[in-house]
C-alpha cells in the first residue's frame, strides 16, 4: 500500500500540469483579490480598524479550505488515469489487493493535499506579512495545521467518492472545474456568506469545506479582531462575523468549534464509506 502511494506521488508531482492545475482555483482567488477584492471588501468595513489586514487573514484562512479540496481532488487524477488505460486491471492481476491498492490511492491524495496546503500556508503568511499583517503565534500555527489536516481528511474521502464515479480523463477534468469555479463561493470567497440569498446560505452552511473555513478565519483572524473590533459594538461585531462567515448561525443557533470537528469527522467517515460501498458495487 505504501509502495504503491508512493508511485502515485511520483506520477502526480513528476506532472507539472497536473500540480498547477490542482492549484488554479487558488491562483485565480488570489488574483482576483489582490487585482480587485481586496480593496472593496477593505472598503466596504472602513469603519473597521486595519481593515485590510483583517480581509487579508481573512481570504487566506479560506484559501487554505479551497486549496485543500482542489489539491485532493486533482491527486485522484492518477486514480481515473489508471482506470481510463486499464493500467488497473494489471495491478488486479498482481498479488496486490485491491483494498491496498485503494488505501494507495487514497493515502497519496491526502498527503498531497496535506503538502500543497502547507506550502499555501507558508505563502500566505508571507503576503500577509509583506501587506504589513503579523505573523501567525506558535499556538495559532500548531492549530492551523492541525485544521488543515482535518480539512485534508474530510476532503480526501469527500473526493474519493467523487472520483469514484468517473471512468474517463474527460469527465473528471469537467467535474474538477466545476468544483474549482464553485468552491470559491461555496467557502465564501468571491462572495462573503451574508451576502448570498438565504436558501444559498444553508447550502454553503452544509457543505463541509465551508466550516473547515470557519476554523480557520476564526485562528487565523484571532489575532487581528481584538484590534480591530475594540471599539465596536458587539451587536455589530457578530453581524460582521455571521457575514464574513467567521462564525454559522442556524436561526438562533450558534455551532462552537467542536460541533464544525464533529461535522467534519462525520461527513469523512460518511463519503469514505460510501466511496467503498461505490467501489464494490461497480465490481458486482
Amino acid at each position: 500500500m505504501i509502495s504503491f502511494a508512493g508511485r502515485n506521488l511520483k506520477i502526480f508531482f513528476r506532472d507539472k500540469s497536473a500540480v498547477f492545475f490542482s492549484l488554479l482555483a487558488s491562483f485565480i482567488i488570489i488574483g482576483l483579490y489582490v487585482l480587485f477584492l481586496g480593496d472593496v471588501w477593505a472598503g466596504s468595513f472602513s469603519g473597521v480598524e486595519n481593515a485590510r489586514q483583517l480581509m487579508d487573514s481573512w481570504v487566506m484562512a479560506g484559501l487554505l479550505a479551497v486549496t485543500s479540496v482542489t489539491t485532493t481532488m486533482g491527486a485522484f487524477g492518477t486514480m481515473v488515469n489508471d482506470r481510463t488505460k486499464k493500467i488497473d486491471k494489471d495491478f488486479y492481476c498482481s498479488p496486490v489487493s485491491r483494498k491496498s491498492l485503494a488505501g494507495g490511492y487514497v493515502i497519496s491524495a491526502f498527503v498531497i493535499g496535506l503538502v500543497m496546503s502547507l506550502v499555501t500556508l507558508v505563502l500566505a503568511e508571507i503576503y500577509i506579512v509583506a501587506e504589513g499583517g503579523a505573523l501567525l503565534s506558535l499556538s495559532a500555527l500548531m492549530k492551523v495545521v492541525l485544521l488543515i489536516i482535518l480539512a485534508d481528511l474530510t476532503n480526501t474521502s469527500m473526493m474519493f467518492f467523487i472520483t469514484t464515479f468517473f471512468a474517463s480523463e474527460a469527465a473528471f477534468s469537467t467535474a474538477s472545474t466545476i468544483i474549482g469555479t464553485l468552491i470559491g463561493f461555496v467557502t465564501g470567497i468571491y462572495l462573503p456568506i451574508g451576502v448570498l440569498p438565504n436558501a444559498v446560505q444553508w447550502v454553503v452552511k452544509i457543505f463541509p469545506a465551508s466550516h473547515a473555513a470557519v476554523l480557520l478565519r476564526q485562528v487565523m483572524m484571532e489575532q487581528t479582531m481584538s484590534t480591530s473590533f475594540a471599539d465596536i459594538l458587539p451587536q455589530d461585531v457578530s453581524d460582521i462575523k455571521e457575514t464574513l462567515g467567521i462564525v454559522f448561525k442556524f436561526g438562533n443557533y450558534e455551532p462552537g468549534v467542536s460541533v464544525h470537528i464533529a461535522i467534519l469527522l462525520a461527513a469523512a467517515a460518511i463519503f469514505f464509506g460510501l466511496a467503498v460501498l461505490n467501489v464494490s458495487r461497480k465490481r458486482r
